[in-house]
């Protein structure tokens, strides 16, 4: 009989095996049992995005799965990763943790962080920063607010004690991000910004178009071709790689339809998109994490013939030599009317905006200004290691 005295037993194990990382990602399940806005992830797209074989981001990058065991049980893991990619861009020595998941128990989270950071710090990271699960093109941050509904496709969930968890573990904010939400049938251009936008698009040659299935590869091409350059100046920005080009457009191209990806031309060229993602998580809610035998059919009906009353814009962006221009801030506007009207007729009713950066005021005031409302935000947090 174990004394009422003696401490629970902590160990936190690699998961390398197959077996371990099926335990690794069911242990969500657990630590969300009794939260009604927790959706389950489909287990075999979180277990490519595990496998370097199928997942180009972490192909190429040290990396490392930890489970932490209580008594014996599942209580807790964690990733660590050295992205050579964001290293080269921003040379800051950061290594990154996510999959960031735990019982309320700090004893359990200081094993999983210390685990985490003593193997970066092994590698010559001088800091430990996230979560990232596994980059900034991923999921990432810690919802910190907005813990009342459920998330949307590719946007991380919580547990309200986990903040205070990694605070006591001297771990401070780096940035924070937003999630905006969007009702279509109440946002509008306001008449001002109408004008505007207008009078910007009339003087210039510009044209619009849909998504190209026929041409899908290269437009998904166009598209990150456009983000890497719009997005180069902002805060954690590392850049997309042709290989995860090729595996985005693999990824996409069964949930999405013309409609939900919107390009403009400026004198002939590609200046601007954006791309909108039916909520997946929302056609998914009921599967508990499982697509066979046969959620599989009812996720095709679900996306493609009853439709999806909810959608997520994750990207869109306007080249740098037109920010700051009248035609600039007048195609972002644009952009966001023309998917608001399409997804509308599609009987999308609920949307989100997201990521924005809290520095990126231009970005936000316009969001607010189009009728959105912030009602998540999620934070990257750092420690020196």
């Amino acid at each position: 009989m174990t004394s009422p005295l003696a401490k629970p037993s902590i160990e936190i194990r690699p998961a390398n095996s197959s077996a371990e990382r099926r335990t690794f990602i069911r242990l969500a399940k657990d630590i969300y049992k009794d939260d009604p806005n927790f959706i389950a992830p489909l287990e075999f797209e979180i277990g490519a995005r595990l496998n370097p074989a199928k997942n180009p981001t972490i192909k190429h990058c040290d990396h490392q799965l930890w489970i932490a065991y209580k008594d014996g049980a599942p209580a807790g893991r964690i990733s660590a990763i050295v992205n050579k990619a964001h290293l080269d861009r921003h040379g800051d020595g950061a290594g990154h943790f996510g999959f960031f998941e735990c019982v309320n128990d700090l004893e359990i989270a200081r094993a999983l962080v210390e685990t985490a950071s003593d193997w970066l710090k092994q590698r010559g990271m001088a800091k430990i920063a996230g979560p990232y699960n596994f980059s900034v093109n991923e999921e990432m941050g810690m919802l910190v607010d907005g813990f009342e509904t459920p998330p949307y496709i590719m946007m991380p969930h919580g547990r309200r004690y986990y903040p205070q968890l990694l605070e006591q573990l001297g771990f401070t904010k780096a940035a924070d991000v937003y999630a905006f939400s969007y009702t279509p049938q109440d946002g509008f251009i306001p008449e001002k910004r109408k004008r505007f936008m207008d009078k910007a698009l009339a003087k210039s040659n510009v044209t619009f178009r849909l998504l190209n299935m026929s041409d899908f590869k290269a437009d998904i091409f166009r598209v990150v071709e456009i983000f890497n350059d719009a997005w180069f100046d902002n805060w954690g920005f590392v850049p997309f790689t042709n290989e995860q080009i090729e595996h985005m457009a693999k990824e996409l191209r069964p949930i999405i339809s013309p409609h939900n990806v919107v390009f403009c031309y400026y004198e002939g060229e590609p200046v601007a998109f954006g791309l909108v993602l039916p909520d997946v998580n929302h056609a998914i809610r009921d599967f508990d994490g499982a697509l066979l035998p046969f959620n599989w059919a009812k996720l095709l009906w679900r996306l493609k013939v009853k439709g999806v009353p909810r959608a997520r814009m994750p990207l869109m962006g306007v080249v740098r030599r037109l920010h700051r221009r009248p035609v600039g801030t007048a195609l972002a506007y644009k952009i966001i009317d023309m998917v608001r009207t399409a997804n509308m007729e599609r009987g999308v009713t609920h949307s989100e905006l997201s990521w924005i950066l809290e520095s990126n005021e231009s970005m936000v005031s316009m969001l607010l200004d189009l009728g959105s409302k912030i009602y998540k935000t999620y934070r990257i947090y750092e420690k020196p290691l």
